[in-house]
């Protein structure tokens, strides 16, 4: 049997291709999830989303959804996420009907 590897220092890489995977917990925490409506729809997958405070925005789809084919009309109810960054964009993760 082989001796177990020495300590190098560096974190034990599972997939040894490029560097450790970050956390994303981070990033989830920070993104504000909203309920809206589909007012308007742009070429290339994007979409005017009408937020139930009034506001408009430019969305685009997930891409879990992009590669599910999930269809998107005016009228459905979308679930967003948005970056506490910039309101003025979001990004389709679910729909609702």
């Amino acid at each position: 049997m082989p001796p177990p590897p020495k300590n190098t220092g560096r974190r034990f890489n599972r997939n040894r291709y490029g560097p450790p995977k970050r956390s994303t917990k981070d990033d989830e925490e920070k993104a504000v999830e909203v309920d809206g409506e589909i007012s308007s729809v742009l070429a290339g997958t994007m979409f005017r989303v009408k937020l139930e405070s009034g506001h408009e925005v430019l969305a685009h789809i997930s891409g879990k959804m992009r590669k599910r084919f999930i269809r998107l009309v005016v009228g459905d109810k979308v679930k967003m996420e948005m970056s506490p960054y910039d309101l003025t964009k979001a990004r389709i993760v679910f729909r609702l009907n």
